[in-house]
């Protein structure tokens, strides 16, 4: 597992890189596309208000609608975010249907508000955790258009002020860009596709064409699997911003435990053997060189030492993005450490059928 250093430090550029998006030869109002926002929501009240309101705020020259699907919450979710909406005629609310067989549920909040939204050329898929600048709209039609992208999708980024999210919500990101490598994801024609669903833009047709939203309705981790459909489809574009921010708070480990063990075990396929081979390979990749660089003699404790400086080096680009001190690069072992953890977790959750686990729905046997 790694990155190197050049192609890390070209995923971490901030997007969008210049201000001012514009596409060639569509500058007035209507040579834009249309473009609808659907928000699945359930319970989200503490952050809801500043997520509607950021995207009732886009500064986009074309028509630009917001269908909130509103999933049963018994928060007020709904009354919160048409008081932030300050009666915009961009937000409709829907009133999400009963969950169906065979669907995650924030996947079928999702198919609720792309049937709601007509022919619009493009659907704006994102969280209600999120929280966009006025131009992040603007700028994703614009690479969408200019760069001939039927996906484009910004990894938003995570809140980053409590000590649990200092220490670990880096690796996150970091552990994330391992298993999807921005570069290769990017890169046109058949092969690894992913997405972070914080933030997507389909190009309609091209999600008609696929299948549609049904096409991954039991996925867990349902942004990974809508990139790899969308990429037999055409080009996709995957990126990390600071435009877009998660307003997610994760004040404790266990916390942020949670949220990683929701679909750490899906993303091994559920498979006993991958879980083995995952753990060791983290023991042998993070846990080793700390171990021989502190406990052996030698030439195996000049290894250990320089693979430790290594991984600590290839972490800093991350750091870097989340302005973190340089020196957390050290304590990586004890971070992955931490990740192997709630991965093991995520599995002995999902023997006991708590697999999955979000806003009380126990969603990982929808695998199948």
């Amino acid at each position: 597992m790694g990155v190197g250093s050049s192609r890390g430090n070209a995923a971490l550029a901030p997007y969008p890189p210049t201000p001012g998006p514009s596409l060639p030869g569509r500058g007035e109002e209507a040579g834009w596309p249309t473009v609808v926002a659907v928000v699945p929501a359930r319970d989200e009240a503490e952050v809801i208000a500043e997520s509607i309101g950021s995207l009732v705020a886009q500064d986009y020259p074309g028509d630009f609608r917001i269908i909130l699907v509103d999933d049963g919450s018994g928060d007020g979710t709904a009354a919160i975010a048409r008081a932030a909406a300050r009666g915009s005629d961009r937000l409709t609310i829907l009133r999400g249907a009963p969950l169906a067989r065979g669907w995650t549920g924030k996947l079928w909040a999702v198919s609720q508000g792309i049937a709601a939204a007509g022919d619009a050329e493009y659907l704006l898929l994102t969280d209600a955790d999120i929280a966009h600048a006025p131009d992040t709209l603007a700028s994703l039609v614009a690479r969408a258009e200019g760069d001939d992208r039927v996906l484009v999708s910004l990894m938003a980024r995570l809140r980053c002020k409590s000590f649990a999210e200092r220490a670990l919500i880096p690796a996150f990101v970091w552990f994330f860009q391992m298993l999807y490598p921005f570069a290769t994801v990017n890169a046109r024609g058949r092969g690894l596709g992913g997405a972070a669903g914080g933030v997507m833009l389909v190009r309609r047709t091209a999600l008609e064409a696929a299948g549609g939203i049904g096409a991954v309705r039991g996925a867990l981790i349902d942004d990974c699997a809508f990139g790899a459909l969308m990429k037999r489809h055409g080009a996709i574009w995957l990126g990390l911003t600071n435009r877009a921010r998660s307003i997610r708070v994760y004040d404790t480990a266990e916390s942020v435990a949670a949220m990683i063990s929701r679909s750490a075990y899906a993303q091994l396929r559920y498979s006993l053997w991958l879980l083995a081979g995952t753990t060791i390979g983290l023991a042998l990749t993070y846990l080793a060189p700390p171990l021989l660089a502190v406990f052996a003699r030698g030439y195996a404790q000049t290894l250990g030492m320089m693979a430790w400086i290594l991984m600590a080096i290839l972490f800093q680009p991350m750091l870097r993005f989340y302005r973190r001190s340089p020196l957390w690069g050290a304590a990586l072992p004890g971070i992955a450490s931490f990740y192997a953890g709630c991965t093991l977790l995520s599995a002995w959750q999902h023997a006991r059928g708590r697999g999955g686990m979000w806003k009380g729905r126990a969603q990982a046997d929808l695998h199948a």
